[in-house]
Protein backbone atom coordinates (compact mmCIF):
# COMPACT_ATOMS: atom_id res chain seq x y z
CA UNK A 1 0.00 0.00 0.00
CA UNK A 2 1.17 3.55 -0.68
CA UNK A 3 2.65 5.13 2.39
CA UNK A 4 3.88 1.92 3.97
CA UNK A 5 7.42 2.77 2.90
CA UNK A 6 9.15 5.99 3.85
CA UNK A 7 9.43 8.35 0.89
CA UNK A 8 13.01 9.57 0.97
CA UNK A 9 14.37 12.72 -0.71
CA UNK A 10 16.35 10.51 -3.10
CA UNK A 11 13.09 8.77 -4.11
CA UNK A 12 11.41 12.08 -4.87
CA UNK A 13 14.43 13.26 -6.82
CA UNK A 14 14.45 10.05 -8.86
CA UNK A 15 10.78 10.47 -9.78
CA UNK A 16 11.35 14.11 -10.67
CA UNK A 17 14.29 13.23 -12.90
CA UNK A 18 12.38 10.46 -14.69
CA UNK A 19 9.36 12.72 -15.23
CA UNK A 20 11.57 15.44 -16.70
CA UNK A 21 13.05 12.96 -19.18
CA UNK A 22 9.66 11.61 -20.24
CA UNK A 23 8.17 15.10 -20.62
CA UNK A 24 11.18 16.06 -22.75
CA UNK A 25 10.82 13.01 -25.01
CA UNK A 26 7.12 13.76 -25.55
CA UNK A 27 7.71 17.29 -26.85
CA UNK A 28 10.76 16.59 -29.01
CA UNK A 29 10.68 14.68 -32.29
CA UNK A 30 12.98 11.98 -33.61
CA UNK A 31 14.19 14.50 -36.17
CA UNK A 32 15.43 16.73 -33.34
CA UNK A 33 17.99 14.08 -32.39
CA UNK A 34 19.79 14.34 -35.72
CA UNK A 35 22.88 16.55 -35.99
CA UNK A 36 22.77 19.60 -38.25
CA UNK A 37 24.98 17.83 -40.77
CA UNK A 38 25.15 14.08 -41.24
CA UNK A 39 25.90 11.43 -43.85
CA UNK A 40 23.55 8.60 -44.73
CA UNK A 41 24.65 5.47 -46.59
CA UNK A 42 21.90 3.17 -47.89
CA UNK A 43 22.56 -0.31 -49.27
CA UNK A 44 20.57 -1.78 -52.12
CA UNK A 45 19.47 -5.35 -51.41
CA UNK A 46 21.18 -6.41 -54.63
CA UNK A 47 24.59 -5.55 -53.17
CA UNK A 48 26.84 -8.49 -52.32
CA UNK A 49 27.92 -9.19 -48.77
CA UNK A 50 31.57 -8.64 -49.69
CA UNK A 51 30.79 -5.22 -51.21
CA UNK A 52 28.77 -4.21 -48.17
CA UNK A 53 31.57 -5.21 -45.79
CA UNK A 54 34.10 -3.14 -47.70
CA UNK A 55 31.81 -0.10 -47.66
CA UNK A 56 31.20 -0.55 -43.93
CA UNK A 57 34.92 -0.60 -43.15
CA UNK A 58 35.84 2.22 -45.54
CA UNK A 59 33.19 4.52 -44.06
CA UNK A 60 33.50 3.51 -40.44
CA UNK A 61 29.84 2.51 -40.06
CA UNK A 62 28.29 -0.52 -38.37
CA UNK A 63 24.78 -0.45 -39.82
CA UNK A 64 22.90 0.78 -42.88
CA UNK A 65 19.29 0.93 -44.09
CA UNK A 66 18.38 -1.51 -46.85
CA UNK A 67 16.46 -0.44 -49.93
CA UNK A 68 14.75 -2.72 -52.45
CA UNK A 69 15.13 -0.93 -55.79
CA UNK A 70 12.80 -3.42 -57.48
CA UNK A 71 9.86 -2.38 -55.33
CA UNK A 72 11.17 1.09 -54.36
CA UNK A 73 10.62 0.29 -50.71
CA UNK A 74 12.45 0.20 -47.39
CA UNK A 75 13.68 -3.35 -46.73
CA UNK A 76 15.03 -3.25 -43.20
CA UNK A 77 18.32 -2.51 -41.51
CA UNK A 78 21.67 -4.22 -42.05
CA UNK A 79 23.59 -4.59 -38.78
CA UNK A 80 26.53 -6.50 -37.36
CA UNK A 81 24.05 -9.16 -36.22
CA UNK A 82 23.45 -10.03 -39.88
CA UNK A 83 27.17 -10.58 -40.43
CA UNK A 84 27.39 -12.78 -37.34
CA UNK A 85 24.47 -14.83 -38.64
CA UNK A 86 26.29 -15.28 -41.95
CA UNK A 87 29.48 -16.28 -40.16
CA UNK A 88 27.60 -18.95 -38.22
CA UNK A 89 25.87 -20.16 -41.39
CA UNK A 90 29.08 -20.54 -43.41
CA UNK A 91 30.90 -22.10 -40.50
CA UNK A 92 28.18 -24.75 -40.32
CA UNK A 93 28.04 -25.10 -44.13
CA UNK A 94 31.66 -24.83 -45.37
CA UNK A 95 30.69 -26.08 -48.85
CA UNK A 96 28.65 -22.92 -49.36
CA UNK A 97 31.75 -20.74 -48.95
CA UNK A 98 32.59 -21.22 -52.61
CA UNK A 99 29.63 -18.99 -53.49
CA UNK A 100 30.20 -16.34 -50.83
CA UNK A 101 31.26 -13.67 -53.35
CA UNK A 102 27.86 -13.97 -55.06
CA UNK A 103 25.79 -13.83 -51.89
CA UNK A 104 23.56 -10.74 -51.94
CA UNK A 105 21.88 -8.90 -49.08
CA UNK A 106 18.39 -9.90 -50.22
CA UNK A 107 19.24 -13.46 -49.13
CA UNK A 108 19.77 -12.56 -45.47
CA UNK A 109 16.40 -13.95 -44.41
CA UNK A 110 17.36 -17.33 -45.93
CA UNK A 111 20.41 -17.43 -43.66
CA UNK A 112 18.29 -16.68 -40.59
CA UNK A 113 15.93 -19.52 -41.43
CA UNK A 114 18.82 -21.91 -42.02
CA UNK A 115 20.39 -21.32 -38.60
CA UNK A 116 17.08 -21.02 -36.75
CA UNK A 117 17.32 -17.33 -35.86
CA UNK A 118 14.12 -15.32 -35.52
CA UNK A 119 14.16 -12.61 -38.23
CA UNK A 120 14.24 -9.07 -36.86
CA UNK A 121 11.07 -7.05 -37.07
CA UNK A 122 11.18 -4.46 -39.87
CA UNK A 123 10.34 -1.28 -38.02
CA UNK A 124 10.58 2.42 -38.73
CA UNK A 125 9.16 5.68 -37.38
CA UNK A 126 8.06 9.01 -38.75
CA UNK A 127 10.79 11.56 -37.91
CA UNK A 128 8.20 14.21 -37.05
CA UNK A 129 6.44 12.10 -34.42
CA UNK A 130 7.36 12.45 -30.71
CA UNK A 131 10.68 10.90 -29.78
CA UNK A 132 8.89 9.13 -26.91
CA UNK A 133 7.01 7.00 -29.47
CA UNK A 134 10.25 5.99 -31.16
CA UNK A 135 11.73 4.96 -27.80
CA UNK A 136 8.71 2.84 -26.91
CA UNK A 137 8.81 1.20 -30.32
CA UNK A 138 12.50 0.37 -29.85
CA UNK A 139 11.74 -1.27 -26.50
CA UNK A 140 8.88 -3.36 -27.89
CA UNK A 141 10.98 -4.65 -30.78
CA UNK A 142 14.23 -4.94 -28.77
CA UNK A 143 15.91 -2.90 -31.53
CA UNK A 144 19.06 -0.93 -30.72
CA UNK A 145 18.51 1.46 -33.62
CA UNK A 146 15.51 2.56 -35.65
CA UNK A 147 15.27 4.04 -39.17
CA UNK A 148 13.39 7.28 -39.75
CA UNK A 149 11.13 7.00 -42.80
CA UNK A 150 9.28 9.95 -44.31
CA UNK A 151 7.13 10.45 -47.40
CA UNK A 152 7.86 12.74 -50.31
CA UNK A 153 5.44 15.69 -50.18
CA UNK A 154 4.78 15.56 -53.93
CA UNK A 155 4.85 11.88 -54.82
CA UNK A 156 3.99 10.35 -51.46
CA UNK A 157 6.77 7.79 -51.95
CA UNK A 158 8.72 6.80 -48.83
CA UNK A 159 12.38 7.64 -48.34
CA UNK A 160 14.91 7.06 -45.58
CA UNK A 161 15.83 10.18 -43.62
CA UNK A 162 18.35 8.68 -41.20
CA UNK A 163 18.81 6.11 -38.45
CA UNK A 164 18.54 6.90 -34.74
CA UNK A 165 20.40 4.77 -32.20
CA UNK A 166 19.85 4.23 -28.50
CA UNK A 167 23.16 5.93 -27.85
CA UNK A 168 22.18 9.05 -29.79
CA UNK A 169 18.85 9.27 -27.94
CA UNK A 170 20.47 8.87 -24.53
CA UNK A 171 23.15 11.43 -25.36
CA UNK A 172 20.41 13.83 -26.54
CA UNK A 173 18.81 13.41 -23.11
CA UNK A 174 22.12 13.81 -21.29
CA UNK A 175 22.90 17.06 -23.08
CA UNK A 176 19.45 18.64 -22.80
CA UNK A 177 17.86 17.42 -19.56
CA UNK A 178 19.63 18.88 -16.53
CA UNK A 179 17.49 16.89 -14.12
CA UNK A 180 19.33 13.68 -15.02
CA UNK A 181 21.53 14.87 -12.14
CA UNK A 182 18.72 13.84 -9.79
CA UNK A 183 18.96 10.16 -10.79
CA UNK A 184 21.22 9.30 -7.87
CA UNK A 185 19.82 5.94 -6.80
CA UNK A 186 22.57 3.31 -7.12
CA UNK A 187 22.26 0.53 -9.67
CA UNK A 188 22.10 -2.00 -6.84
CA UNK A 189 18.96 -0.37 -5.47
CA UNK A 190 17.10 0.06 -8.75
CA UNK A 191 18.29 -3.39 -9.88
CA UNK A 192 19.41 -2.16 -13.26
CA UNK A 193 21.60 -4.37 -15.45
CA UNK A 194 22.30 -8.09 -15.83
CA UNK A 195 24.20 -9.83 -13.03
CA UNK A 196 23.44 -13.51 -13.44
CA UNK A 197 24.16 -16.11 -16.12
CA UNK A 198 26.71 -13.83 -17.80
CA UNK A 199 28.55 -14.98 -20.90
CA UNK A 200 32.31 -14.48 -20.73
CA UNK A 201 35.37 -15.30 -22.78
CA UNK A 202 39.12 -15.32 -22.25
CA UNK A 203 41.86 -14.08 -24.53
CA UNK A 204 42.36 -17.71 -25.63
CA UNK A 205 38.73 -18.42 -26.54
CA UNK A 206 38.26 -19.06 -30.30
CA UNK A 207 36.40 -16.21 -31.97
CA UNK A 208 33.89 -18.56 -33.59
CA UNK A 209 32.84 -19.81 -30.13
CA UNK A 210 32.21 -16.23 -29.02
CA UNK A 211 30.20 -15.48 -32.19
CA UNK A 212 28.07 -18.59 -31.68
CA UNK A 213 27.35 -17.55 -28.10
CA UNK A 214 26.40 -14.02 -29.16
CA UNK A 215 24.06 -15.28 -31.90
CA UNK A 216 22.45 -17.92 -29.67
CA UNK A 217 21.83 -15.44 -26.84
CA UNK A 218 21.04 -12.41 -29.04
CA UNK A 219 23.66 -10.23 -27.36
CA UNK A 220 26.06 -7.74 -28.89
CA UNK A 221 29.09 -8.13 -26.63
CA UNK A 222 30.85 -10.51 -24.25
CA UNK A 223 33.24 -9.45 -21.47
CA UNK A 224 36.76 -10.83 -21.79
CA UNK A 225 38.14 -11.91 -18.43
CA UNK A 226 41.15 -13.50 -16.83
CA UNK A 227 40.98 -15.57 -13.67
CA UNK A 228 42.92 -14.41 -10.63
CA UNK A 229 43.28 -16.21 -7.31
CA UNK A 230 42.11 -14.48 -4.16
CA UNK A 231 42.67 -15.71 -0.64
CA UNK A 232 39.65 -15.19 1.59
CA UNK A 233 40.55 -15.38 5.29
CA UNK A 234 38.24 -15.72 8.25
CA UNK A 235 39.04 -16.06 11.92
CA UNK A 236 39.72 -19.79 11.81
CA UNK A 237 40.31 -20.64 8.18
CA UNK A 238 41.30 -19.42 4.74
CA UNK A 239 40.03 -20.32 1.28
CA UNK A 240 41.48 -19.76 -2.18
CA UNK A 241 38.91 -18.64 -4.76
CA UNK A 242 38.98 -17.56 -8.38
CA UNK A 243 37.55 -14.25 -9.55
CA UNK A 244 37.00 -13.03 -13.11
CA UNK A 245 38.91 -9.81 -13.74
CA UNK A 246 37.71 -7.80 -16.76
CA UNK A 247 40.45 -7.10 -19.30
CA UNK A 248 38.42 -6.26 -22.42
CA UNK A 249 35.11 -6.73 -24.25
CA UNK A 250 34.55 -8.55 -27.55
CA UNK A 251 31.87 -6.68 -29.51
CA UNK A 252 29.77 -7.55 -32.54
CA UNK A 253 31.61 -4.89 -34.55
CA UNK A 254 34.87 -6.80 -34.01
CA UNK A 255 33.57 -9.42 -36.46
CA UNK A 256 33.62 -7.07 -39.46
CA UNK A 257 37.43 -6.73 -39.86
CA UNK A 258 37.79 -10.51 -39.56
CA UNK A 259 35.55 -11.35 -42.52
CA UNK A 260 35.97 -8.22 -44.63
CA UNK A 261 37.98 -9.90 -47.38
CA UNK A 262 36.05 -13.16 -47.26
CA UNK A 263 38.87 -14.80 -45.31
CA UNK A 264 36.83 -16.86 -42.88
CA UNK A 265 39.98 -18.60 -41.64
CA UNK A 266 40.46 -15.65 -39.27
CA UNK A 267 37.52 -16.99 -37.29
CA UNK A 268 39.90 -19.63 -35.95
CA UNK A 269 41.91 -16.88 -34.26
CA UNK A 270 41.71 -16.43 -30.51
CA UNK A 271 39.88 -13.47 -29.04
CA UNK A 272 43.22 -11.90 -28.09
CA UNK A 273 44.54 -12.22 -31.66
CA UNK A 274 41.34 -10.83 -33.16
CA UNK A 275 41.33 -7.76 -30.92
CA UNK A 276 44.72 -6.80 -32.36
CA UNK A 277 42.88 -6.06 -35.61
CA UNK A 278 40.91 -3.23 -34.01
CA UNK A 279 41.29 0.30 -35.25
CA UNK A 280 43.97 2.31 -33.40
CA UNK A 281 41.32 4.83 -32.36
CA UNK A 282 39.19 2.24 -30.54
CA UNK A 283 37.95 4.14 -27.46
CA UNK A 284 38.27 1.26 -25.01
CA UNK A 285 35.69 -0.13 -22.59
CA UNK A 286 33.58 1.78 -20.10
CA UNK A 287 32.92 0.55 -16.60
CA UNK A 288 30.81 1.45 -13.59
CA UNK A 289 30.02 0.00 -10.17
CA UNK A 290 26.79 -1.05 -8.51
CA UNK A 291 27.14 2.05 -6.33
CA UNK A 292 26.92 4.40 -9.32
CA UNK A 293 23.67 6.13 -10.18
CA UNK A 294 22.35 7.08 -13.58
CA UNK A 295 23.44 10.65 -12.92
CA UNK A 296 27.11 9.71 -13.35
CA UNK A 297 26.34 7.29 -16.16
CA UNK A 298 24.49 9.98 -18.14
CA UNK A 299 27.53 12.20 -17.63
CA UNK A 300 29.69 9.47 -19.16
CA UNK A 301 27.29 9.12 -22.08
CA UNK A 302 27.37 12.89 -22.60
CA UNK A 303 31.15 12.92 -22.93
CA UNK A 304 31.95 9.55 -24.53
CA UNK A 305 30.59 7.21 -27.18
CA UNK A 306 29.27 4.50 -24.89
CA UNK A 307 27.45 1.39 -26.10
CA UNK A 308 27.42 -0.52 -22.79
CA UNK A 309 29.07 -0.42 -19.40
CA UNK A 310 30.72 -3.36 -17.68
CA UNK A 311 29.88 -3.42 -13.99
CA UNK A 312 32.93 -4.16 -11.85
CA UNK A 313 34.04 -3.85 -8.23
CA UNK A 314 37.11 -2.10 -6.82
CA UNK A 315 39.30 -5.02 -7.95
CA UNK A 316 37.98 -4.94 -11.56
CA UNK A 317 36.09 -8.17 -10.89
CA UNK A 318 33.18 -8.72 -13.26
CA UNK A 319 29.83 -8.16 -11.56
CA UNK A 320 27.45 -7.51 -14.45
CA UNK A 321 26.70 -5.69 -17.69
CA UNK A 322 24.61 -2.55 -18.10
CA UNK A 323 23.24 -2.09 -21.62
CA UNK A 324 21.77 1.03 -23.18
CA UNK A 325 18.54 -0.96 -23.55
CA UNK A 326 18.48 -1.36 -19.76
CA UNK A 327 18.83 2.39 -19.29
CA UNK A 328 16.22 3.24 -21.92
CA UNK A 329 13.72 0.82 -20.42
CA UNK A 330 14.23 2.20 -16.93
CA UNK A 331 13.80 5.87 -17.83
CA UNK A 332 10.66 5.12 -19.84
CA UNK A 333 8.90 2.49 -17.73
CA UNK A 334 10.05 2.71 -14.12
CA UNK A 335 7.06 3.54 -11.93
CA UNK A 336 4.61 3.63 -14.83
CA UNK A 337 1.21 2.15 -14.03
CA UNK A 338 0.76 0.87 -17.58
CA UNK A 339 3.56 -0.40 -19.78
CA UNK A 340 1.44 -0.69 -22.89
CA UNK A 341 2.73 1.10 -25.97
CA UNK A 342 1.28 4.23 -27.45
Amino acid sequence: MPGTQRDRPIDRDERQGLKAIRDFLKVRTSHDVLPLSFRLIIFDTGLTVKESLNIMVQNGIVSAPLWDSKTSSFAGLLTTSDYMNMVQYYWQNPAALAAIDKFVLSNLRDVERAIGVVPPETIAVDPEKPLYQACRKMLRSRARRIPLISADSQTGRPYVVSVVTQYRILKFIAVNVDLTAKLRKPLSEIRLGTYENLSTATMDTPVIDVINEMVNRSISSIPVVTSESECLRSLNSSMLTERDVVVNVFEAVDVIPLVRGGNYADLELSVGESLLKRSPDYPGIYTCSVDDGLDTIFETIKNSRVHRLVVIDEHATLKGVLSLSDILEYILLEGEQSQSGL
